[in-house]
Order: structure tokens, then C-alpha cells, then sequence
């Protein structure tokens, strides 16, 4: 699973003229599905969205998107898969099907949602505008392909 995670103050998605989802201070998040991705990724996913330090606080960057209590637009992007390093035109043979990555769009906006954070979405499979005013900038890319991928300067197997 691939996040594309932008810090907001406002962000809004119409699909044909219509506002579908829209959202004050929180993150817009472009989510990736890709043909590997399960319930491992899923849970990843939304404890990442949730729990993050994207906020400033006392101590710069110090507080979760559920310590300000903001929300979160999640809106689908298969584009994050995006293979082009061959030709010109880009290959998206790593992103799930349609079939099977509208499951996992929706269980990741449960799991959200269970967390106590508000949700809106844009519709999946659909051409999309999003509007938003990035705060800060501040864009952070997520690729669940890292989980298993050791930090810089650890072993594997060790705590980290």
C-alpha cells in the first residue's frame, strides 16, 4: 500500500460537480492499492494516518492527527503505482485490480472510522478534482513494500 499524506487546513474532492467529501484541518491522504496488499498493510495504513507526528506542538512536530482531533480525506490513487522506468507511457501492473482494491479502500476508512476519526472520501474508480490548501508544505510518502525493509543502521532482527 502506497500513502500519499498531505497536511491540511481545508481539502475537498467533487466527482462531476458534486462536493463528495471535504474536510477542515486534518490530512488528505492519496492511498495506493497495491495487488500484494492484505490485512497487514490495511492496519499499517490506518495506525500510520492516525498516529503520526504531522502536527506542530511545543516541540515541533509533536502531535497526531488524533491529538488535534482532525480529519482525514481519503481518496483513491492507483497512480501511486506507477511504474516508469521503462517507455513513456507508465505501467500500473503493481496496483490491485479494481475488484480487489475497493475492499481494502473501504476497510482502511473503517478503520479510520473506528478510530474515532472523521472520514470523508472521494468515490472510488472515479475522476476526481481535489482542492486543498497544503499547511506547511508537508507531503510524506508511505510505502508499506518499507515494513519488512530494516531502518537505516539497524540489523535485521534487532529492536527497533
Amino acid at each position: 500500500m502506497r500513502l500519499l499524506i498531505q497536511r491540511v487546513n481545508r481539502a475537498r474532492v467533487t466527482v462531476e460537480g458534486e462536493e463528495t467529501g471535504a474536510i477542515g484541518l486534518g490530512l488528505l491522504v492519496y492511498v495506493g492499492v497495491g495487488r500484494d496488499d492484505g490485512d497487514r498493510e490495511l492496519e499499517w495504513a490506518a495506525r500510520r494516518i492516525a498516529e503520526l507526528r504531522l502536527f506542530p506542538g511545543d516541540r515541533g512536530l509533536d502531535r497526531s492527527l488524533e491529538d488535534v482531533t482532525g480529519a482525514v480525506l481519503v481518496v483513491s490513487q492507483f497512480t501511486l503505482y506507477a511504474d516508469t522506468r521503462k517507455g513513456r507511457r507508465p505501467s500500473f501492473t503493481e496496483a490491485a485490480r479494481p475488484e480487489v482494491a475497493e475492499p481494502l479502500f473501504e476497510a482502511l476508512i473503517v478503520l479510520l472510522r473506528d478510530r474515532g476519526i472523521e472520514v470523508a472520501t472521494g468515490r472510488f474508480q472515479s475522476h476526481m478534482l481535489v482542492e486543498a490548501q497544503n499547511d506547511g508544505p508537508l507531503n510524506i510518502i508511505l510505502d508499506s513494500s518499507d515494513l519488512d525493509r530494516p531502518r537505516r543502521g539497524a540489523t535485521r532482527g534487532a529492536p527497533q
